[in-house]
């Protein structure tokens, strides 16, 4: 992927998070996971594959109930996952383990 096309899929990815971040509190679990998969049909489509751990973890953070501060910490760690620019095997375990550590997932 070239790098415009990078930042061109990050971006969209970052408004989506962005939104998901500013409808926390009120919206619907079934409908943020359902913004969550579409972040996660996105990365796959486009090779960001450190952001699937992040969103797994989001997605089992919402099933447990987890809305506030924790859901903020992972949308801020998926933003990282989106814009690190790696997507190698070794950079996916690293977010999947800052995910045990932040979101207990």
């Amino acid at each position: 992927m070239t790098d415009a096309r990078n930042r061109i899929v990050a971006d969209e990815l970052g408004q989506r998070i962005d939104s998901i971040g500013a409808r926390t509190a009120r919206a619907a679990t079934a409908e943020l996971a359902a913004d969550l998969d579409a972040i996660r049909r996105i990365a796959i489509a486009n090779g960001i594959t450190p952001a699937l751990p992040v969103v797994h973890a989001l997605e089992a953070a919402l099933a447990a109930g987890q809305r506030g501060p924790m859901i903020a910490d992972g949308l801020a760690l998926l933003r990282d996952a989106v814009t690190c620019g790696r997507d190698d095997p070794r950079t996916g375990a690293v977010f999947a383990a800052a995910c045990s550590i932040r979101l207990g997932a």
